[in-house]
């Protein structure tokens, strides 16, 4: 059923035809004044209610009651409701949004702003729903997968088992990356890590915290899974708008690790959240999302961005041919493919031949 039909429950007439006038076209309205409407309107029409925008501070049974009603019910993890806010005080605005409101308009209404911010708001409900029910979904095949493989395999195997399997389940779902580049990725990570273990000290790098790495690094690109076909899968050159999209996967698949995955160990999450933030950031802070510079990034993020690189020059992508080993070791070291630090390019170097073993073992078909 679509959801194409906004709920307005205002007590003030104006106000009320005014959002109808601004809204209606794009929705079907259903315009109340009082709070016994508009709960039978959510009780008998919630599946295609696209959202509520809602005066708190109508004449209602004591005041935020309605509004933690209808959080009690659930009406507010099912649909979005806009609060309709004039003075309101930054205690009551505060309220509603602990109540479960997902923003608001402010009067007088202009109607640009009103559109934007309403279709603003609704999508990002909508999102956020659609990534909930998708991972939802995955967890319960991951449950069951789980359930086989205690029976198979120690605790430790499994768990990495466990994950790799969650990971090929999400990029087959939307047919993103192969299984091979997964387990490139890494092989690489705990190469280059190696080399950085050995020659640096100073960075506290264990086997343990490599091979924890390593697994991490497998989420590295998570994000993508919520990222539109038709940006993700394109063959021509991106707009700005579209590349802006493309960033937005890390802060996404950091927010996936945060909110969604929930593994014992505190460790694993803690290297899968910053390395799926921050694979992207560069050494001379020219990076994204979040501009860092230097050692500002930790050793984990670098490691894994300099992987990345490597492997997406030597594979054969939608909108490009694969580099040789050779050319794309060149475009790293002359930062071609970015700045990375110079104890970084040193590992690499020293690590060169192993990745070239690596990338024949696992290429693609």
């Amino acid at each position: 059923m679509v959801r194409d039909t906004i709920l307005i429950l205002e007590d003030d007439e104006q106000s009320r035809k005014r959002l109808e006038e601004i809204l209606r076209g794009k929705y079907k309205i259903q315009a109340v004044t009082n709070e016994r409407e508009g709960v039978e309107i959510l009780r008998k029409q919630t599946a295609i209610l696209a959202a509520v925008l809602v005066n708190i501070m109508i004449p209602a049974r004591d005041g935020f009651k309605v509004m933690e009603w209808l959080s009690e019910k659930k009406f507010l993890s099912r649909i979005p409701f806009i609060m309709l806010t004039t003075d309101m005080t930054v205690e009551l605005e505060k309220k509603g949004y602990e109540c479960g409101a997902v923003g608001s308009v402010k009067k007088p209404f202009y109607p640009e702003v009103v559109k934007q911010l309403v279709e603003n708001m609704i999508g990002v409900f909508q999102y956020k729903q659609q990534l909930e029910v998708m991972v939802k979904n995955q967890t319960e095949k991951l449950q069951k997968q789980n359930a086989m493989l205690k029976v198979m395999a120690e605790k430790q195997r499994h768990a990495k088992e466990v994950l790799i399997t969650s990971l090929s389940n999400i990029v087959e779902f939307r047919n993103l990356e192969s299984e091979q580049h997964i387990k490139r990725v890494r092989e690489l990570t705990m190469c280059l890590g190696t080399s950085v273990m050995k020659l640096y000290p100073e960075y506290k790098l264990t086997e343990e915290k490599l091979d924890t790495i390593a697994l991490a690094a497998s989420l590295h690109d998570i994000g993508k899974i919520v990222i539109p076909d038709n940006i993700i899968l394109k063959a021509g050159k991106l707009t700005e708008d579209e590349y802006e999209v493309i960033k937005s996967h890390t802060t996404k698949g950091a927010e996936i690790i945060e909110k969604v995955i929930h593994l014992e160990s505190k460790e694993f999450c803690d290297y899968a959240y910053d390395i799926a933030r921050h694979h992207h950031e560069k050494y001379d802070g020219n990076g994204y999302p979040d501009g860092l510079k230097g050692e500002e990034i930790s050793i984990a993020a670098q490691i894994v961005s300099l992987v990345d690189a490597y492997d997406a020059l030597t594979s054969k992508r939608i909108y490009k041919a694969a580099y040789s080993t050779d050319k794309a070791y060149q475009m790293i070291i002359t930062g071609q493919s970015g700045v990375f630090s110079s104890k970084l390019l040193k590992a690499f170097t020293e690590a060169k031949g192993d990745f070239v073993i690596i990338v024949k073992k696992y290429c693609d078909d």
